[in-house]
């Protein structure tokens, strides 16, 4: 038995302000910006992800403060990815309330699910890996 569901079609500006935070999020840990990991993580956010690591996945969490320490020894040090890095976005879905997108980074692939709070889209979950070992 088919049901109709109600279809929410996404606005132009939810879906720009979704790639924003996204790009905000990768350019935060590329160029060491602690301002743009600021502006597209929410200060709650729950990350982790695996690393592979001597034949097998390590799980490595990290902490919003942890996301700022990142970006911050980016800068001090820095050791910023090589321009030819991946920095890609794709977006899966997004409604009004709520979003799924991927990044491609040089680190490997983040899933993150996002939220609008007041008006404004803002990462609340990132799940993450190393690419796959072949």
């Amino acid at each position: 038995v088919m049901v109709p569901a109600p279809v929410f079609a996404q606005s132009a500006e939810d879906r720009a302000g979704v790639e924003r935070a996204a790009l905000d999020y990768l350019e935060g840990f590329y160029e060491g910006s602690t301002e743009k990991i600021r502006r597209s993580v929410h200060p709650d956010v729950l990350k982790f992800g695996f690393a592979h690591q001597d034949g097998a996945y390590t799980r490595i969490p990290m902490s919003f403060d942890e996301m700022l320490a990142f970006a911050t020894n980016v800068r001090e040090s820095g050791r910023f990815p090589d321009e030819n890095a991946p920095k890609r976005v794709e977006i899966f879905d997004v409604l009004d309330q709520t979003a799924v997108v991927k990044v491609y980074a040089w680190w490997g692939s983040d899933y993150m699910n996002l939220a609008k709070y007041d008006g404004e889209w803002k990462i609340v979950q990132v799940l993450w890996q190393t690419p796959p070992n072949e």
